[in-house]
């Protein structure tokens, strides 16, 4: 099998997590703390993948340069998306809608928000997705190990949101398109990450896997934690720590 359709298919395969997560959290009433807890062992998985796959390995392939230069313009260009999505009414679009404060908006009370949620989801899950097709460029094998957090990670990311949507009133056609289009931009995005990444010198594909590091590490400080720290702030220091601690196992299995 090419490996450009085995790059789409493990895409597709963390991406789906997303649409899996969404099913849960619209039609099952899952318990915040839950929620909150699963989400906080999905950024300690997450946490160990980019630091010992994709930072650590952007080091190895070239140098603290361009792993330093691509972490922080990767943590600079998703701020600068997630700030002006935010503006657009995207800012809670991982919450479930339990604190009316912190619920995401509805159409009538935010012109635009649908589309800003759907841009918000995207520019989450983009990232992951690139970095598994990269992944394949070293010695065809993909990292199993990023594909498990990523997959992880998405199912509470897809739940929380979901529950939000169906608060704020948006229609199941719109919640279930939105994820099953970001599983596609998944695929879409494994396969990018590889075939134009490959050709590319070791520096370049150093410096492109430390941007999408960069970028998801924002993504779990700025999205992932708060929302867990807001129903489950007691715990979710050692759940963190527990999923840090089984991603490690497994990229050292």
């Amino acid at each position: 099998m090419a490996e450009w359709i085995q790059a789409g298919g493990w895409g597709l395969l963390a991406g789906s997590a997303l649409l899996l997560g969404a099913v849960c959290g619209y039609w099952l009433r899952v318990p915040q703390k839950a929620i909150a807890l699963v989400m906080a062992f999905g950024s300690g998985v997450l946490l160990s993948a980019v630091s010992f796959e994709l930072i650590g390995e952007a080091y190895d392939q070239g140098g603290l340069g361009p792993a330093a230069v691509g972490t922080v313009a990767g943590a600079a260009a998703y701020t600068t998306g997630n700030v002006w999505l935010a503006r657009r009414g995207a800012r809670h679009r991982k919450r479930s809608g339990h604190h009316p404060r912190q619920a995401q908006p509805s159409e009538q009370g935010h012109n635009g928000s649908g589309l800003a949620l759907a841009l918000g989801a995207l520019l989450d899950g983009v990232p992951e997705s690139a970095v598994i097709g990269v992944s394949l460029l070293e010695g065809g094998a993909v990292s199993l190990v990023t594909v498990a957090a990523v997959f992880i990670s998405n199912i509470p990311e897809g739940l929380s949101s979901a529950a939000g949507m169906k608060k704020a009133g948006r229609s199941k056609g719109y919640v279930f398109g939105v994820w099953a289009a970001i599983a596609a931009a998944s695929t879409v995005s494994a396969i990018l990450g590889y075939t134009v990444v490959g050709g590319f010198s070791p520096a370049v594909v150093a410096a492109v896997t430390a941007v999408a590091a960069g970028a998801i590490l924002t993504m779990i400080a700025d999205t992932m934690i708060p929302e867990a720290f807001q129903e489950a702030h007691l715990a979710i220091g050692l759940v963190t720590v527990c999923g840090f601690l089984v991603s490690f196992a497994l990229s050292h299995a």
